[in-house]
């Protein structure tokens, strides 16, 4: 019998109804409907024109999300090398001219992209869903996520949301971002961070 590979959809605007390949669940946690509905409720119009990076991909969902609903572009970082390839697949599916995918360490790949979107006039949105399951060499995987989020230096920074477990409070600061409001789905929560001018 032929097991049924794990898939989403794009929610809405121009790909919605589109398909998207899922990594086997056992190597990444997909982030649920009723939370990626909810986020981009809270963003709406706000991601239109703004570069999009997802920290920790695995499928690009919330990427390729963001560009259905008209972000200029959306930077992906994985890790895992099978996750990496569905991520590929996904973003020729929707709009490769506007993905840019990175197969690396987020810690080391993020701020990278970072670095160069610094002199942009463009408006960053950052997405950072670190792996719950703390699977080898990823038992500190928040704190090392929270010194990412406090060293980044760019002004161009619209808004930092952590996909995080529910049990875990997150700091009320992080570098020059405060903490907005936090929303619960379940053992999933979405905590929202703007800068602090």
């Amino acid at each position: 019998m032929k097991t049924e590979k794990p898939t989403t959809k794009i929610i809405a605007g121009k790909y919605k109804g589109k398909i998207l390949e899922l990594p086997s669940l056992d190597i990444t946690r997909s982030s649920k409907a009723r939370l990626k509905e909810s986020l981009f409720n809270v963003l709406q119009f706000d991601i239109i024109d703004k570069i999009f990076i997802e920290s920790f991909a695995g499928s690009g969902s919330i990427g390729l999300e963001a560009i259905s609903r008209d972000a200029k572009r959306s930077y992906f970082v994985e890790l895992n090398k099978n996750s990496y390839q569905i991520l590929l697949k996904n973003c020729r599916a929707i709009d490769m001219q506007k993905c840019q995918t990175v197969q690396g360490d987020t810690f080391i790949q993020t701020p990278l992209i970072l670095e160069s979107l610094k002199n942009s006039n463009d408006e960053v949105i950052l997405y950072v869903d670190p792996p719950f399951d703390y699977r080898e060499g990823m038992d500190n995987i928040y704190e090392k996520s929270f010194v990412m989020i406090e060293n980044i230096e760019n002004e161009n920074i619209f808004m930092i949301i952590i996909e995080h477990e529910s049990s875990l409070e997150l700091p009320a600061i992080l570098g020059k971002f405060s903490l907005n409001k936090t929303k619960k789905f379940g053992k999933s929560s979405l905590s929202y961070y703007l800068y602090t001018k």
